[in-house]
């Protein structure tokens, strides 16, 4: 199974201005009929009639972008959408800067800002952030550089507006600073929120519900974290094999792992993998005492389970079926492994290791059900009766071993 890609947080926030732009174009046909009533009603002499070509332009140039943008590179429409943004709002600046010889007045000066801030604010939705510090950037430079020009040259028609001016290019800064921390922080949360809800999504596929292994902080499709191991295989199943054949015996396994299936599932914890006769389980939700209690209880339920199938299989005519079950607990790296061409989610680290270890060992010596002493710490005051298991030569590296009877393991809680 080949899980999905994670998208890079651009990839992500770009999908998300994507959906702005419908938004984006109402609000620039919006400003254009605002600019439209405000000239008219500021001075409609002011405006030579390069004004109102530069105007439709913009409206028409606007529309363009807006139906061309699903059928063309997107990123190349939103960079010219940008550009005309900047270029309409210096305009109109300018013009109303050019033109305050003729007295326009305080409404002028407030329609001559419009444009710029109206599209600071249009820019910043659409959470591109590189677009909005250009933008800013353009009309602070170009604006800035035309007003100390005509400071220096002392030009008469410029000075009755300086003061003006300098507190609307002032003001513009302030409120890009403010714009574009603003976007800054939405895109970092947004993406951050995208990224935990790709992880989970990820992890749905093999992680039952209610189990939520994505931190706050996320940290990437690995975790590590701890975990309790329960291993279950079939005693002596090569010998059933030879007695009664592959194909009768398949049945079999088949119906022990739905059985260990039901009992991980009802307490809490996951099928990790079935390796021939082998059930590989892991319980990882829940601080570790919980953890070895909640594995504890689902070995008893699968012997109990086991028990009742072995009972029916007698009246059948069948061989009994054992198993032996092998637990170990310690820091696991948990995730979804992908390697590219196929994904599986399991535990990686020491402690599957040494479970390794307890199995071969658990095996050997014939036992029901096999502990650690990590794991029987776990269970504190509430742990079973447990016999130390000697170890031999060349088990050195294998976890001290305890054995279980099976009717000895404790319910539930």
């Amino acid at each position: 199974m080949r899980a999905a890609a994670p998208a890079g947080g651009g990839a992500l926030a770009a999908a998300v201005a994507a959906g702005t732009g419908p938004r984006a174009l109402l609000m620039r046909l919006a400003m254009f009929l605002v600019l439209l009533v405000a000239a008219q009603i500021s001075d409609g002499s002011l405006h030579a009639g390069s004004h109102w070509f530069i105007l439709a332009g913009y409206a028409a140039s606007s529309v363009w972008v807006g139906l061309t943008a699903r059928r063309r590179h997107g990123e190349r429409l939103a960079w010219i959408a940008t550009l005309l943004d900047a270029a309409l709002a210096v305009y109109v600046v300018l013009e109303y800067m050019m033109a305050a010889a003729d007295g326009p007045g305080q409404s002028a000066e407030v329609v001559s800002r419009l444009p710029a801030f109206l599209l600071l604010l249009e820019s910043g939705l659409t959470l591109r952030l590189r677009h909005t510090i250009v933008f800013a950037a353009l009309v602070t430079g170009i604006w800035a550089a035309v007003l100390a020009a005509g400071i220096a040259a002392g030009s008469p028609a410029l000075a009755p507006s300086v003061g003006p001016q300098v507190f609307g290019l002032l003001s513009f800064v302030v409120a890009s600073g403010f714009v574009i921390e603003g976007v800054a922080r939405l895109r970092g949360t947004l993406e951050a929120m995208l990224r935990l809800e790709h992880e989970r999504a990820a992890l749905a596929r093999f992680v039952p519900a209610g189990i939520d292994l994505v931190g706050p902080d996320g940290g990437g499709a690995l975790h590590s974290r701890h975990a309790c191991l329960l291993a279950l295989d079939i005693r002596g199943f090569s010998a059933l094999t030879r007695a009664f054949g592959e194909t009768e015996v398949v049945g079999w396994l088949l119906a022990v792992r739905a059985l260990c299936h039901a009992a991980v599932t009802a307490h809490g914890g996951l099928v990790d993998k079935y390796v021939g006769d082998g059930v590989l389980a892991q319980f990882i939700a829940g601080p570790p005492g919980a953890q070895a209690a909640a594995a504890l209880a689902c070995t008893r339920e699968v012997q109990g389970r086991l028990r009742a199938m072995n009972r029916a299989r007698r009246r059948a005519g069948l061989p009994a079926l054992g198993l032996t079950a092998s637990l170990h607990a310690g820091e696991v790296l948990v995730g979804v492994f992908d390697d590219g061409q196929r994904a599986e989610f399991t535990v990686l680290g020491p402690a599957m290791n040494a479970l390794a270890r307890i199995e071969r060992r658990a095996k050997q010596e014939d036992l029901a059900i096999a502990v650690s002493k990590r794991f029987l710490r776990l269970l504190g005051p509430g742990a079973p009766p447990a016999r130390r298991v000697p170890r031999h030569p060349g088990e050195e590296d294998c976890p001290d071993l305890f054995g279980l009877e099976a009717d000895a393991v404790p319910a539930a809680p």
